[in-house]
């Protein structure tokens, strides 16, 4: 799939900082290549995260992304530092 920007939102905003929430039914593998935000280049800035719902639907993964880079139109998003994904009930 692609980025949707129906599911971009922004949470909180402060000091040149947005807090983004992202949910897609995209792998988290698939939502860190450079290039998968482009359409979005005009809102993130480095060093903005991004709350990230991925797999919706295969294999959920919940993590936080941080915009690295964004030149040129081009956003590059940082791994997935993965959260909450230990349930040992």
């Amino acid at each position: 799939m692609a980025y949707d920007a129906r599911n971009l939102s922004a949470l909180c905003y402060a000091n040149g900082f947005t807090l983004w929430h992202y949910r897609t039914e995209d792998t988290a593998a698939e939502v860190d290549n450079s290039g998968y935000f482009n359409d979005a280049s005009r809102m993130l800035r480095e060093g903005d995260f991004i709350l990230v719902n991925a797999g919706l639907g295969t294999a959920p993964q919940s993590g936080v992304m941080v915009v690295v880079a964004n030149s040129g139109g081009v956003v590059d998003v940082s791994n997935i530092t993965v959260f909450g994904s230990v349930n040992t009930d």
